[in-house]
């Protein structure tokens, strides 16, 4: 288990210097999410104009489609600074209190994860949004005492990959709430324009299509195959990303033209050849194919729901036609059809 933690972290960690060095500087830059843009583009306007901090704003959405870059992108708009921290690192109340108490005004304090925090701490948390003051009990027993700090008027950024998981109170206190969709293919396409010449890896126009097309709406998952692309172009090839760079490399990598991974087919078969094609529990599926549970809710399901591949009922997870069609197996309908015929 604690191996599988690991390699876990390390991806992790890969991924966000991967992000990192590729994510954009500037408004104009970032694409994609555009009522989001617009949005927060007249909130930022207006509170400039009052000269007061902005409204506390929740982003919520699956992975990998630029809540931690639009948050970098709103501070500077601002003109403020950013503090970043998450929710699983925020473990007593105590912690929040030191960042709350080093913040100045008008900065900008991102919450990672912000569904995972503690209650005691989200707790804390909601004066300091509503009242931009913190409540510490001093002392012990018969003799505490509740002492309030005033705080610097700041933004809270929230962002969470399972807003329902959010409790009322906490989601309450959020004025902006903004829910980010998977890319089309016309935005990951700028997206992977841009990196390429960031990364100076000459690519054609043939090649970034099929990138885009395979990286399941996500600029996350896009950016990782234009990296996987240029290792293999360098190493198989003469250091060009072209489409047979593309098709050898995504093959590879066993990701077909969907988008869809192993992992993915593999949670498609389950359903279909041991389940009947559902439906099945979520925690069943999740033993069958050797995943958590969340893992499944958050990173596989989202794209395979948004394609069509999936149905959730009350009673379970179902594959569609769609599914069938994919992995090249007749739905039982079909075969009902055939029999009778």
């Amino acid at each position: 288990m604690s191996k599988v933690v690991s390699n876990q972290k390390n991806e992790n960690q890969e991924e966000e210097v991967l992000l990192n060095s590729l994510r954009v500087k500037a408004w104009s830059e970032f694409r994609g999410q555009e009522n989001i843009k617009e949005s927060l583009r007249i909130a930022i306007s207006a509170a400039k104009k009052r000269k007061e901090p902005l409204e506390h704003i929740l982003f919520y959405g699956p992975p990998g489609l630029g809540k931690t870059t639009l948050s970098h992108l709103v501070a500077k708009e601002m003109g403020v600074n950013i503090k970043i921290t998450s929710g699983p690192a925020i473990e007593r109340a105590g912690d929040l209190a030191s960042i709350l108490t080093n913040l100045e005004k008008g900065d900008v304090l991102f919450i990672d994860e912000i569904h995972r925090l503690n209650k005691v701490v989200e707790e804390t948390l909601y004066p300091a949004m509503e009242d931009y003051c913190l409540d510490i009990i001093v002392g012990k027993g018969p003799s505490a005492r509740t002492l309030r700090l005033d705080l610097p008027h700041f933004t809270i950024i929230g962002a969470t990959t399972r807003a329902g998981l959010l409790s009322g109170p906490l989601r309450d206190r959020f004025g902006v709430v903004h829910r980010f969709n998977f890319y089309d293919a016309k935005d990951l396409e700028e997206i992977i324009e841009k990196a390429s010449k960031t990364l100076s890896v000459p690519i054609d126009k043939e090649s970034i299509k099929e990138i885009a097309k395979r990286a399941r709406g996500t600029p996350r998952i896009a950016l990782k195959l234009l990296k996987r692309a240029r290792d293999f172009a360098q190493v198989k090839g003469k250091g060009n990303v072209e489409k047979n760079i593309i098709d050898n490399a995504l093959k590879m990598l066993q990701i077909d033209e969907l988008g869809l991974n192993d992992i993915d087919r593999k949670l498609i078969f389950s359903i279909i050849e041991k389940h009947n094609g559902g439906p099945v529990g979520v925690e069943t599926i999740a033993s069958t194919i050797s995943e958590d549970v969340l893992t499944i809710e958050d990173v596989i399901e989202p794209y395979l729901l948004q394609i069509g591949f999936l149905k959730r009922t009350s009673r379970g997870r179902v594959a569609t036609k769609a599914a069938y069609k994919h992995v090249n197996i007749g739905h039982p309908e079909e075969k009902k059809q055939g029999k009778l015929l």
